[in-house]
């Protein structure tokens, strides 16, 4: 048996690894050893494994990452930091990545999977696992976890003795107050948006344990109440692995909000890379109470689709933008989305809806022989492609929105009650700092919860003509609206006291 040698630094880490529950949750700082201590629970597992008719401990486990290259440069790194290959077993790097680990009665495989890779994902639905462990679970939709909570303890089979142990583990940086680990962590309430029978899914199984690591620093506070510098703080949790003052050097130049959620354990947004829309400023797009809407003037909707639906609800009066609601779900196919939809549009009945959608919704799912846009035509929302699914030219119909000034107000107006998208103009929805020297970002946004409400934004914009130019060889052309009203129901016309909300 190839020699290791780890001890838990820190009360946290170690009430984590002696726990039993099914699901596992563990939330720490930067360098705080999240990550090693579930790379030594997979081993530690695989050690207390009864042995089987053979002569041994099997196990199989899946650790999952959200993309493929940090995969592959951060959990395979500090995989193979404690597990190098000379010392246990080649690594096996064709897809899917795999570490088999044979080393006397120890037979442990771990196989590494990224969410954007269809095919990892295809492949977890199919695996007979002993454990999990997923990896950044921030990063992670909670339909994976699902995923995973059904595909653990089917190995080794019953026949075989069945596993010892058998469980998903997790580890996370702090997420955002409406993330699903925060809720089922009970550290925030409940969207208010979601149905009842959905909302059932965000209460804490008895099973489930989330382990909150103490912060790496602390506030230090002047007299009249202002924060005024950090102090390392002596209970935090593998310090003794970390070079000295390593916390008080990566803070420097860091705004607050970084701080709060990567050193101080905070949940908050998180604000890791270059915000998209340069041009965008809260005190001047974002209103200070909600926005009047428009008796006279067309509803317009934009819509992303996926596993993750989301959907903007504007209006433009006189060429302003006015960002009257929104509508966000996760873990939810376009039928039961489409029902939330006309849940949302009969609040702002009886006018008009001029609906715009992702233009890859206009092909058949291989599942399925209906598009998105056919199955809301037959749940009565009359949905068209957006122009375009070029980046640039979606950036550029927002960005020309909020560069304009309407007798001296700003082109784009958004309703506070839109936390999503302004939570995204904040910095949610940006480009990823790329790992290299330098400051220097990917080409496109980076794809996480703020991107699809976004998308849902360009998708309106650029369909109700923003950017216009751009798409037709630089000649602007009107948006041609039916005089016919139409119900989005697809009910007979009826009468309605018109009402603001």
């Amino acid at each position: 048996m190839a020699s290791l040698s780890y001890k838990p630094d820190g009360d946290t880490i170690k009430q984590f690894m002696k726990d039993e529950s099914f699901f596992r949750g563990l939330r720490g700082p930067v360098g705080s050893g999240k990550s090693v201590s579930c790379c030594i629970e997979i081993l530690r597992r695989a050690l207390e494994q009864k042995i089987g008719v053979d002569g041994k401990r099997k196990s199989r486990w899946a650790v999952i990452r959200n993309t493929n290259p940090q995969l592959k440069t951060t959990t395979i790194k500090t995989w193979l930091d404690w597990f190098p290959e000379e010392e246990w077993g080649k690594f096996h790097w064709s897809v899917p990545y795999t570490h088999h680990i044979k080393k006397g009665e120890l037979d442990v495989e771990v196989i590494f999977l990224a969410l954007d890779r269809p095919e990892d994902v295809k492949k977890l639905l199919s695996l007979e696992l002993t454990g999990a462990w997923i990896n950044e679970a921030r990063e992670i939709p909670k339909s994976i976890i699902d995923a995973c909570t059904m595909r653990v303890g089917r190995f080794p089979s019953m026949r075989d003795g069945g596993p010892s142990w058998y469980g998903v583990i997790a580890d996370t940086n702090p997420p955002d107050t409406d993330h699903w680990w925060s809720i089922l962590a009970g550290e925030a309430v409940i969207p208010d948006y979601i149905t009842k029978q959905e909302a059932k899914m965000l209460v804490k199984p008895d099973n489930w344990r989330f382990w909150n690591q103490p912060p790496a620093m602390k506030e230090v506070f002047d007299g009249d109440g202002h924060l005024n510098t950090y102090d390392e703080n002596k209970d935090k949790e593998n310090g003794k692995n970390l070079t000295p003052n390593y916390y008080s050097n990566i803070i420097r130049g860091k705004t607050k909000s970084w701080i709060d959620v990567y050193i101080l354990n905070k949940l908050g947004q998180i604000e890791d890379g270059k915000p998209v829309y340069e041009m965008y400023r809260r005190d001047v797009h974002v209103a200070k109470s909600d926005v009047a809407i428009m008796k006279d003037a067309p509803i317009y909707v934009g819509i992303d689709f996926g596993l993750t639906p989301a959907c903007v609800f504007g209006q433009r009066v006189r060429g302003r933008w006015l960002i009257i609601d929104e509508l966000v779900a996760e873990d939810m196919g376009i039928l039961r989305f489409s029902d939330l939809m006309k849940q949302k549009m009969a609040e702002y009945l009886p006018r008009n809806f001029v609906v715009f959608g992702d233009p890859a919704g206009d092909h058949r799912a291989q599942t399925d022989e209906s598009t998105p846009f056919q199955i809301l035509r037959g749940r009565g929302i009359s949905a068209r492609p957006a122009p375009s699914n070029d980046v640039m030219l979606r950036l550029e119909s927002v960005n020309v929105t909020l560069s304009r000034m309407i007798d001296g107000d700003s082109g784009m107006l958004i309703d506070p009650k839109c936390v999503n998208i302004i939570k995204g103009f904040d910095g949610g929805y940006h480009y990823r700092r790329m790992q290299v020297s330098g400051e220097r970002y990917d080409e496109k946004p980076n794809k996480n919860r703020f991107s699809h409400i976004h998308d849902a934004l360009q998708y309106m914009l650029l369909g109700a003509g923003e950017g216009r130019k751009l798409t037709i060889g630089g000649k602007t052309s009107k948006v041609v609206v039916a005089k016919r009203n139409f119900d989005v129901f697809g009910n007979k016309p009826k009468h309605y006291n018109e009402r603001r909300r």
